[in-house]
């Protein structure tokens, strides 16, 4: 799910202090270069760059043997503040207070801020491209500060109104604007997380010479957690990253032969969460295999927005699958892997992570000698009855779930008819003034 936040003036900026001295401003700079550079709170405090790229590290720390022994014996949420930590000043957010981890975009962004005061969300729902659970998670949430709107059009068109919206850098800075989906580099940080505590998870021993590898699949859509994992390995984390896709495969066809351009339509699948033929996250990774050249981002990206069709350069396609490996994966082969890894371990999967684990299915068949794997699972199945059931398999319903039947549910329609950028400003607009009125 997209979403925008936006917070009021007087909660939206840290005070101004000057950094300690022994303390060196980390830097974040756009992917399309034409942006000034910004810290981490000019980072955070926005989504798309002023000049419609998005924001990355200027330089990224490099860690060595003895950060990754003392990170491994860390717990997960200790883990998530020492990475942090190094991205975030602590003249913004004291080092006792990096305390925080992803979840669901949306529901657990709403879960965040309802009913805070001078704090606005707004949840862009693709109508129908997610399931009925997904949906009244959201809409059954009724409070004054929480908008949620059911679009007419899928993932990748409703990113559009809001990438309209951050192009407006005075509407922006007016009211303070922030996206809380992977556009926001925060939220790229958090995941890293994920990466290096698979990697401890994984790996035999850490006194082994070389560090051994880990292979982590990814199920990816926007490819937020891919982009995550290859910011990890340019910081000397050693895994090898798979990225896992259901049949809108544009990534998978940009890993195996530089083709990063639209099929005719998205393809509703049971990993609905993928169904994305847009990966702007991907613009993060071009810029980071590149070597941090923006021009040649710059160059990638303005043509895939004007023709929805670029050939990769050699060089370019040949880091990215030196870096990442790919899978497609069918509806199919989602149901078949669910059903088989309930019979044989009881474990109910998502279909998200079903993508995930039929790539290790498939390394299993081919019987070569392979490294530690770890699949990332990216939500519960409790969320995706409809594919449980066409699976052969019974849902485990928790009682929460359940009791989202019998609530009260609000959503505005974004039809396609409406012009979905000005309902956005509208929306925003209003609550400004509504909070000033009040003020």
């Amino acid at each position: 799910m997209n979403c925008l936040r936006f917070l009021s003036p007087q909660l939206s900026r840290a005070a101004a202090r000057a950094p300690p001295p022994a303390f060196r401003v980390m830097w974040y700079v756009s992917t399309r270069g034409m942006a000034p550079r910004v810290d981490f709170e000019g980072a955070l405090f926005s989504g798309y760059a002023p000049d419609g790229g998005l924001f990355m590290p200027e330089e990224l720390p490099q860690l060595g043997r003895e950060t990754l022994r003392q990170w491994s014996a860390l717990s997960y949420p200790s883990l998530v503040a020492e990475l942090c930590a190094l991205f975030i000043g602590p003249e913004l957010i004291p080092r006792d207070d990096l305390n925080g981890t992803s979840g669901d975009t949306g529901s657990a962004a709403i879960e965040s801020v309802r009913e805070a005061k001078n704090v606005g969300i707004i949840v862009l729902l693709p109508q129908g491209h997610c399931t009925k659970i997904q949906e009244r998670q959201m809409t059954t949430v009724l409070e004054e500060n929480v908008h949620v709107f059911g679009v007419e059009g899928n993932s990748d068109e409703l990113d559009e109104p809001i990438k309209a919206v951050f192009a407006d850098v005075a509407f922006v800075k007016k009211h303070n604007l922030m996206s809380l989906n992977s556009i926001n580099w925060s939220r790229v940080l958090v995941q890293m997380a994920h990466h290096f505590f698979a990697y401890f998870q994984c790996v035999p021993s850490l006194d082994m010479h070389p560090l051994p590898t880990v292979e982590v699949v990814v199920p990816t859509g926007a490819a937020g957690n891919l982009a995550a994992g290859c910011i990890a390995q340019k910081m000397g984390l050693p895994v090898h990253l798979v990225a896992a896709v259901n049949c809108n495969d544009i990534i998978h066809r940009a890993v195996q032969r530089g083709d990063f351009s639209l099929s005719e339509a998205v393809k509703p699948t049971f990993a609905s969460a993928m169904d994305i033929q847009v990966p702007y996250n991907m613009e993060r990774v071009f810029w980071l295999l590149s070597g941090s050249d923006c021009q040649m981002t710059r160059g990638l990206m303005e043509q895939f927005e004007r023709t929805q069709n670029v050939r990769l350069p050699e060089e370019l396609q040949s880091k990215l699958s030196a870096a990442v490996t790919s899978e497609s994966v069918s509806d199919e082969t989602i149901l078949q892997t669910m059903a088989r890894c309930w019979e044989e371990n009881q474990s109910l999967l998502c279909p998200h992570t079903a993508v995930a684990v039929s790539y290790h299915y498939q390394q299993m068949l081919r019987q070569t000698p392979s490294p530690p794997r770890c699949c990332l699972a990216p939500a519960s199945a409790a969320k995706f009855p409809e594919a449980v059931v066409a699976a052969g398999l019974s849902p485990e319903t928790p009682a929460e779930i359940l009791a989202l039947e019998l609530k009260e549910t609000r959503c505005t329609p974004m039809r396609k008819s409406d012009d979905w950028t000005v309902m956005l400003r509208d929306t925003i607009e209003d609550m400004g003034r509504r909070w000033r009125a009040t003020s």
